[in-house]
């Protein structure tokens, strides 16, 4: 049986692709749908409709192995009160110290959590375990890295109980075959993760209804990440939070 938390953390994502905000279908480049040219302005948006925390994505970084938005990321950074999370092309700790100083309140880190572990292991000793984001981004159950480019042999649950072993609190899923589909979570994945690993997960791919946010509070989840669904206005942001903080 499982336990529903007491509340789950809805968290807007911002995709950053040469400076726009935008949204790609399965993790495909050639797939991408521009949703806005100002991502400050959005950002700023969601804050002011409630949002705890950001998720922001430099998808440049995510395929080339080097943070290509920072001068958008440091707007963001510098303007919003609530906590922003940053991702994409963090593979060295140069890079996660330069964000993290920067005002970053998360790093996630996922092709270095599979080629230089070591990395993630020093981020945890130095900053933290809160300050670090693991991201587990899966086909058919293995991991992918490198801006989901490249299939890895590590099964999500092998990845994640070794980075448990390293210090890792948080990790992020996210099954690429249902990101920016609007179809569902895979809620079985994400609620084997939070009892095999008693890890705080975060959701991410497919989620498109305030049913679905309902479910995910259901599989233990901390947080759920949410992209096209919020851009399409199939969820308005205000509701989804209410939903995800509804007493039991």
């Amino acid at each position: 049986m499982l336990r529903a938390a007491e509340s789950m953390e809805i968290i807007p994502s911002i995709d950053l692709r040469a400076g726009r905000c935008v949204r790609l279908y399965q993790g495909d480049y050639g797939q991408e749908t521009v949703y806005a040219d100002n991502p400050l302005l959005v950002a700023l948006d969601w804050q002011d409709q409630g949002a705890p925390r950001l998720h922001v994505v430099d998808l440049d970084g995510a395929a080339g192995g080097l943070p290509s938005n920072i001068k958008v990321i440091q707007e963001i950074i510098g303007h919003l009160t609530i906590p922003v999370q940053i991702g994409g092309g963090i593979r060295d700790a140069y890079t996660a110290d330069f964000l993290l100083g920067e005002g970053a309140d998360r790093v996630v880190i996922g092709t270095a959590a599979v080629q230089e572990p070591a990395v993630v292991e020093r981020l945890c000793r130095n900053y933290g375990s809160d300050r670090v984001v693991v991201a587990l981004d899966a086909r058919d159950g293995q991991v992918s890295i490198k801006g989901w480019t490249e299939q890895t042999s590590y099964s999500v649950l092998d990845l994640a109980l070794e980075m448990a072993r390293l210090g890792v609190r948080r990790v992020l899923y996210t099954d690429i075959s249902r990101d920016g589909t609007l179809t569902e979570p895979n809620f079985d994945a994400n609620a084997t993760l939070v009892q095999a690993t008693g890890m705080a997960v975060l959701a991410s791919g497919g989620i498109s209804s305030l049913d679905h946010i309902r479910r995910l509070v259901a599989t233990g989840v901390e947080g759920a990440i949410l992209g096209r669904a919020l851009y399409t206005e199939d969820i308005s942001l205000p509701e989804a939070l209410a939903v995800a903080n509804a007493p039991g």
